[in-house]
């Protein structure tokens, strides 16, 4: 009989996939459910729009359950595994409608920085740094992702991106430079808001 918890612990990671292995389809819905969420903005993180997000998410999850059985518990943690999954498949969606294949044409941004960081950026909800992050040119929210957040190093990204490494570093320092731009004018705009 299958149980989805006890009184005294909640099924893991490891036991649903041993199940799902087995044919418990059941074992995989929970687990679907359970990182859902995560996997959700890790897509909407390469794609503007979440009809997009969703058709990728689907086809992630189509991708982690036909490959499932490779899933090996020695080498890292499922949720680890099956995110790295979700986002081969974003960047194979990018590649696929060459949304990344010509860095050289992304607009620059242009403006003088201050030479500090603007403290505007403590005070930043996740919301709103995620919201920055979405809205930058696809290549710098491509490259800023695989770098700073999803821990992709610059010869990884070059190879993933059919890219060189230098262009992913000039694209990683444009993607900085601009996100430093919107939360500058984010604290401008700030101290507009509480002198008037």
């Amino acid at each position: 009989m299958y149980r989805i918890r006890t009184l005294t612990k909640t099924i893991t990671d490891i036991e649903l996939i041993k199940d799902i292995n087995k044919g418990n389809k059941n074992s995989f819905n929970i687990l679907y459910k359970r990182y859902y969420r995560l996997h959700m903005l890790t897509c909407l993180r390469y794609v503007k729009h979440r009809p997009e997000a969703e058709d990728l998410l689907q086809e992630a999850y189509i991708k982690i359950f036909k490959d499932l059985h490779q899933f090996n518990p020695e080498k890292g943690k499922y949720v680890n595994w099956s995110n790295r999954v979700t986002i081969n498949v974003c960047l194979q969606y990018l590649r696929k409608n060459n949304i990344l294949s010509n860095f050289d044409n992304i607009v620059d941004i242009k403006g003088e920085l201050p030479a500090e960081e603007p403290k505007a950026i403590d005070n930043l909800k996740l919301k709103d740094l995620t919201n920055m992050i979405v809205s930058l040119p696809k290549g710098y929210r491509t490259i800023f992702n695989m770098y700073v957040v999803d821990g992709f190093n610059h010869r990884e990204i070059a190879e993933q991106l059919g890219i060189t490494e230098n262009t992913s570093k000039t694209q990683l320092m444009k993607a900085k430079k601009a996100l430093r731009l919107k939360i500058t004018q984010t604290e401008k705009s700030a101290k507009g808001n509480y002198a008037g």
